[in-house]
């Protein structure tokens, strides 16, 4: 029972629940007090001891569900059937004592598994399926191609190669009970199946999320299906915790410097030198401020939803961070996007100003006459966009001075580099003032941007 609390332990991390060591052995320190007996203060006891959240306890109480809820054995096909032939047997004896002393003997000389399967013992098949998928490492099944190889494991771990023996024999010798023994494989077949995709569900489920993560975070942002958006939605959430505690709370060591050396030794002249007291140079740093200005025009619109989403959710590591969005003129986003939800703040947003023709001139200069003295030498100054101004007036003398009175200008190109400069772009005459020029095509270079921005301020 240790082994499948681990088991248990394992399948409701990969459900999203997070569990640390010490709660793992504070939860097994209840059930040893309650027992396994009562299913449902068993159920009860975990949610206790391990949710933290009613999204846990939700995602914990499905997992236990299905953990310990083994699959039942399926009926043979047609079971009936075989079962009305035997009765109508040779000389049209249904109920003779002789025939069915006959049958025991001819299953007396067949195999452990064909024994068990003539006799259908629920109980007994399931032990037995248990046991083979435990030998057959079945909680090791990540992925759902390999449902046919653990299949075949458990069934191997049963005896499959020794039934095929005996439904060879019977086929000659009692074709009756071999095509009832054949109908009850049938049934076991499914019950392995049904056994395989639980396992998936348990222990796969974290890998599966895994793969579906890493091929979205390399699909292009401007190609995501309508299906996939909300899933992306969850993607950059990730991406944005994981920022927050990689860079929110900087190490110690980190914040205090380095070792002060000789100041160390004249605060501890008095104990002969003996460093009790430390001294250590402090690092000054600024305090940082982000300035996102955002094309949400036709071309760009649904990049913008995932690059607002990320920068507003980076609160907790930077705390002045306002946002600008624009198409042909610009507005300041900031009160919407933290007062409310993603999706009511950027449908407000594109009612507002999105998919519009880019007029990026026109919206440089509304920052300019607005917001300029938000601009300050702590300043990071983002433009996310893809600088077509449809052959209108860029102002870059604007974005020239924005550069001049910020520390750094990032611009983030959802395009690839191939295209800029092509068309209406003007993305070679604006590289010209930006400090860092990147491609941001998709969720991981994104991440890789933003996480770069972050950490010079750490």
């Amino acid at each position: 029972m240790r082994e499948n609390l681990h088991r248990f332990f394992r399948a409701a991390r990969g459900a999203g629940v997070r569990l640390s060591p010490a709660e793992s052995i504070d939860a097994m320190r209840a059930v040893s007090k309650v027992g396994f007996t009562d299913r449902t203060i068993l159920r009860d006891t975990f949610l206790l001891t391990l949710a933290k959240t009613q999204d846990e306890k939700k995602a914990l109480g499905d997992c236990f569900d299905l953990f310990f809820d083994q699959p039942e054995p399926q009926s043979p096909p047609e079971d009936g059937k075989a079962d009305e032939q035997d009765a109508e047997g040779s000389n049209g004896a249904s109920d003779s004592p002789g025939d069915a002393s006959g049958g025991d003997e001819q299953a007396e000389g067949l195999g452990q598994l064909a024994q068990m399967l003539l006799a259908q013992d629920r109980n007994q098949i399931s032990a037995a399926i248990a046991n083979a998928a435990s030998a057959a490492s079945l909680p090791d099944i990540r992925y759902f191609t390999q449902r046919g190889i653990f299949s075949g494991r458990i069934l191997d771990q049963m005896g499959i190669q020794r039934l095929r023996d005996d439904l060879d024999n019977l086929a000659a010798t009692n074709p009756a009970l071999a095509e009832r023994l054949t109908n009850a494989l049938d049934g076991l077949r499914g019950t392995v199946r049904d056994t395989v995709s639980q396992a998936l569900m348990l222990y796969g489920r974290e890998e599966a999320e895994n793969l579906r993560n890493e091929i979205l975070r390399n699909a292009p942002l401007s190609r995501i299906e309508p299906r996939q958006v909300e899933q992306m939605r969850h993607l950059i959430r990730q991406i944005a915790r994981r920022l927050r505690e990689r860079y929110s709370k900087p190490r110690k060591r980190q914040r205090r410097g380095h070792l002060d050396v000789r100041r160390t030794i004249r605060r501890n002249a008095a104990w002969g030198g003996v460093p009790f007291l430390t001294a250590w140079k402090r690092r000054h740093r600024d305090k940082p401020k982000i300035v996102a200005l955002c094309d949400v025009s036709g071309s760009v619109a649904r990049v913008s939803d995932f690059f607002l989403l990320l920068i507003h959710s980076l609160h907790e590591v930077v705390d002045d961070v306002r946002s600008f969005a624009f198409s042909g003129h610009l507005i300041e986003v900031s009160d919407v996007l933290e007062s409310k939800s993603p999706e009511e703040a950027m449908a407000e947003i594109m009612s507002k100003v999105g998919f519009g023709s880019s007029d990026y001139g026109n919206s440089f200069d509304d920052f300019e006459r607005q917001w300029m003295n938000a601009i300050t030498p702590q300043t990071t100054v983002i433009v996310l966009g893809d600088a077509r101004s449809n052959n209108l007036d860029p102002r870059a003398d604007i974005l020239r001075r924005i550069a001049e009175r910020s520390k750094r200008l990032v611009w983030l190109n959802p395009e690839g580099r191939m295209a800029w400069g092509w068309g209406d772009s003007e993305m070679p005459r604006y590289s010209t003032f930006c400090t860092v020029v990147r491609q941001c095509a998709t969720a991981k270079q994104l991440e890789r941007a933003v996480s770069d921005i972050v950490a010079s301020y750490q």
